[in-house]
């Protein structure tokens, strides 16, 4: 084989990656699900509630957590999957009348948590029934599986955060959701 020929081929191959992956990215980010969580989010939060409070029903939040500076998180769901891990998922609003952060103190005090920045890492799941705590899992560098470097949030505005945590026993279905400088609420574990 030539040299010349083994470049050609070579660069044909990389032509097709790169339009493989194009095509790949164009697929994912043009589908319906993009669509349609907004619009789940917007009707979550239109209920007007901002104290700490479970909620049943399938366009209810399960929880809406007054925290600072206007800030209320709200928790749409929190979802078993068959990996043995629980997906909190929902999205933090600003009520007030400023542009808003999240508190650092929202990624927790463990060491390892901290060098990562700002997260969500401080959020845990209460078992009171089996007097057990779970705390958010890391990833093997130490990053925590939440939101990460959240933006400052313009008054009336939301982002969309979540949090993953391991699973509790198949029959625990409650918990006490709790998040540093947000108040506490029940939450019900679906799947």
């Amino acid at each position: 084989m030539s040299i010349g020929f083994t470049t050609k081929a070579r660069r044909g191959m990389v032509t097709l990656t790169v339009v493989g992956l194009a095509l790949g990215v164009v697929g994912c980010s043009s589908g319906g699900n993009d669509d349609e969580k907004p619009k789940a989010s917007a009707s979550a939060t239109s209920g007007g509630k901002s104290d700490a409070s479970a909620q049943q029903g399938t366009d209810s939040p399960l929880a809406e957590l007054k925290g600072e500076d206007g800030l209320v998180l709200t928790i749409d769901s929190a979802a078993r999957d068959m990996g043995g891990f629980v997906t909190v998922s929902g999205e933090i609003r600003n009520d007030g009348a400023e542009a808003a952060r999240v508190p650092i103190k929202t990624r927790g005090d463990e060491t390892e948590i901290m060098r990562h920045g700002g997260s969500l890492g401080g959020a845990t799941l209460v078992d009171s029934a089996k007097k057990k705590r779970y705390y958010v899992l890391r990833d093997t560098d130490g990053r925590p599986l939440t939101t990460t470097d959240m933006p400052r949030i313009k008054p009336g505005a939301a982002i969309p955060v979540f949090m993953q945590f391991p699973a509790p026993p198949a029959g625990t279905g409650e918990v006490t959701f709790q998040l540093p400088t947000f108040a506490a609420a029940p939450i019900e574990i679906s799947g």
